[in-house]
């Protein structure tokens, strides 16, 4: 089997554990075993091609890495749709329970539940969306 093919396999199945696990690891690598595939395509030895694919790791982790963990991290205040509601407080209008209600989020009514499935929380009481989970919250007191 070409050196190059090896490479090519190795680059997809640490592409596939990324997407699997979402770690931020395996596909800086992934990409720096493609690298190293290109390297091996072109006739280069064997220790080249280890050495592309170490320098591309490292440079991919110490490039890659930081900048899709910023990402990952999204200040509150740049949050947009549902996850902007998270954290946000709300007016109940109707009693909410684990089977119901309704809360007042921001000028609008949503359906909610209680996060806590043994609380009850009365109208009128300030409670804080927790989660949001299709079109109803998860509040508490």
């Amino acid at each position: 089997m070409p050196d190059w093919v090896a490479w090519a396999v190795a680059a997809a199945v640490l592409a596939a554990g990324e997407a699997a696990t979402a770690a931020l690891v395996l596909g800086p690598v992934a990409l720096a075993a493609a690298i190293a595939a290109i390297v091996a395509a072109t006739g280069a030895s064997v220790l080249i091609q280890v050495l592309a694919f170490i320098l591309g790791s490292v440079a991919a982790l110490g490039i890659l890495r930081p900048i899709a963990s910023r990402h990952m991290k999204t200040p509150p205040h740049m949050r947009t749709g549902t996850a902007a509601l998270v954290g946000c407080s709300a007016t109940v209008l109707e009693q909410v329970d684990r089977d119901g209600g309704r809360v007042k989020i921001g000028g609008e009514i949503w359906s909610a539940r209680s996060y806590d499935d043994d609380q009850v929380i009365g109208p009128g009481d300030r409670v804080e969306v927790l989660q949001i989970e299709g079109a109803t919250a998860l509040v508490a007191k």
